[in-house]
């Protein structure tokens, strides 16, 4: 053995230190609350309105600055400390959710028992509290953009780039027991006790991940000299910038496109699911959260599986199985009745979204220059996300159109699923030949060897982990409740 290979060896595991460890604690905080706020937000709305457009359009209006914020907050994210955004935003989120538990306490005597409305019991419309949720869905959605922004690039600084992979790991594993495991149960037993309960809960998470933040010691500003930060900010040139180098490139620019379609489709079933499940599978809150672990069980088994599926078949064969898998399970979900077979098909559907997104992250990390990777993922996070409060729109009207035109409530609660497995055959049929593994790999060798040739930092830094854990939030889950009123990568 070479001196070299026993340093190897002998080599110290790379401590993460304290601000990490404050990071990884204030990430679980807000997360556990966000496991809450998954049942919570989703059964309050069913017990304000049973008008399936009304209820589809809190989640549009939550996901719109996705839509319409996403590409500025890039920039602002570029120019400002991350960890004070996302400090301030934990303090804004603090401050509205306190609100809608008050408002939801005053409310009380008005409300139906959580058990009451399992059933698809009939209710009017509160308007006072609908009107409520929809101004905090709106609010929390632009400080959703910017906190998620900001919590993507903060951890470079924090840790060493041998730590990363490890740090990542911890991140998304503590994020997937708190937000899918823990939270939604503890979300189900706290709703049964009082309806206003899991938000007071939710604010409290809030609260002590942004003291937890205020721990973490240090900058984290991007590294620019003071005459650039101090200059007028160029908007339109810095956004210009990274949307033309992705609309020029050949296979990124409908890899985008083909993504934002499929997250608008998964958003279609998204927008009336709590009623479908209420009323069509009968499910009581702790079984909707049961539900809800279904997409990170299918997560996290595409996390670790999902490389070597691609390996071993292709990365364009991977893909081609994720739109299979998309028509085979939305057909099943939405003829099936039984909750049981609904579990089953939603991990099913999640694996596969995770083996899409874990082949299209890494190949996007691969090939998107260095000083453009924030800027061009920001637009390609611009078609993903901001494709889903369109089809959140049309979830809603879709199912108060079959009504409208006569279609009994079952069948305009279930049309969705089955819209939506006839739409992916379409999108298969125009993503097939722009996706084979030939082109797939002919990207990514083009995008290693200008990164060689560049001397630009290797794409094996980032980590197999931090790919996997941007790639689960990458795209909506099948079936899981969207983030706050239902996460995302």
């Amino acid at each position: 053995m070479t001196d070299i290979a026993a340093k190897e060896e002998k080599k110290p595991k790379v401590r993460l230190g304290a601000n990490y460890w404050r990071l990884w604690s204030s990430s679980v905080a807000s997360n556990l609350g966000d496991g809450v706020a998954m049942i919570a937000y989703p059964w309050l709305a069913s017990a304000i309105t049973r008008n399936a457009v009304l209820i589809a359009l809190i989640a549009v209006v939550q996901r719109l600055p996705w839509l319409l914020f996403t590409l500025p907050a890039g920039v602002i994210t570029d120019r400002v400390d991350r960890r004070k955004l996302m400090l301030w935003m934990n303090v804004f989120r603090t401050i509205i959710t306190v609100i809608v538990a008050i408002v939801v306490f005053g409310q009380s005597s008005t409300l139906p028992a959580p058990g009451e409305i399992s059933g698809g019991m009939d209710v009017t419309t509160n308007w006072f509290l609908y009107l409520t949720l929809l101004i905090a869905a709106l609010a929390f959605g632009m400080a959703e953009v910017l906190y998620d922004n900001a919590a993507q690039t903060i951890l470079p600084a924090i840790v060493e780039p041998e730590g990363l992979e490890r740090a990542n790991g911890n991140l998304w594993g503590a994020e997937m027991v708190m937000n899918s495991f823990i939270g939604p149960p503890l979300g189900s037993v706290l709703i049964g006790v009082a309806f206003a309960l899991p938000f007071f809960f939710d604010a409290a998470s809030f609260a002590i991940s942004a003291a937890l933040l205020l721990l973490v010691a240090g900058s984290f500003r991007v590294d620019r000299s003071e005459a650039e930060l101090e200059a007028k900010v160029d908007w339109w040139g810095e956004i210009k910038e990274g949307v033309t180098w992705l609309w020029r490139h050949p296979l990124l620019r409908p890899m985008a496109i083909i993504l934002g379609f499929l997250n608008a489709l998964i958003a279609v079933t998204v927008a009336t699911f709590v009623l479908f499940a209420q009323e069509i599978l009968g499910v009581t809150a702790f079984v909707f959260a049961i539900l809800g672990a279904a997409g990170a069980i299918g997560g996290v088994l595409g996390s670790v599986l999902s490389p070597r599926v691609s390996k071993a078949i292709g990365s364009g064969t991977s893909l081609y199985t994720t739109f299979v898998a998309m028509v085979v399970t939305s057909a099943i979900i939405g003829l099936t009745s039984s909750w049981a077979i609904a579990f089953i098909a939603f991990a099913i559907a999640s694996f596969f979204g995770v083996l899409w997104n874990v082949i299209t992250v890494s190949l996007r990390q691969t090939i998107i220059p260095d000083h453009l990777l924030g800027r061009v993922n920001s637009v390609y996070r611009f078609f993903a996300w901001g494709m889903m409060p369109i089809g959140l729109a049309i979830g809603g009207l879709l199912v108060f159109g079959v009504e409208f035109a006569g279609g009994s409530r079952e069948l305009a609660l279930r049309m969705p699923w089955l819209a939506t497995a006839v739409a992916y055959v379409l999108l298969f049929i125009y993503a097939a030949p722009k996706l084979t593994t030939a082109k797939i790999e002919a990207a990514r060798a083009e995008g290693v060897a200008a990164k060689e040739a560049g001397a630009a930092e290797s794409v094996e830094d980032t980590g197999e982990f931090d790919i996997e854990h941007e790639a689960i939030a990458e795209a909506g889950i099948p079936g899981a409740i969207p983030p706050e009123i239902d996460d995302s990568a």
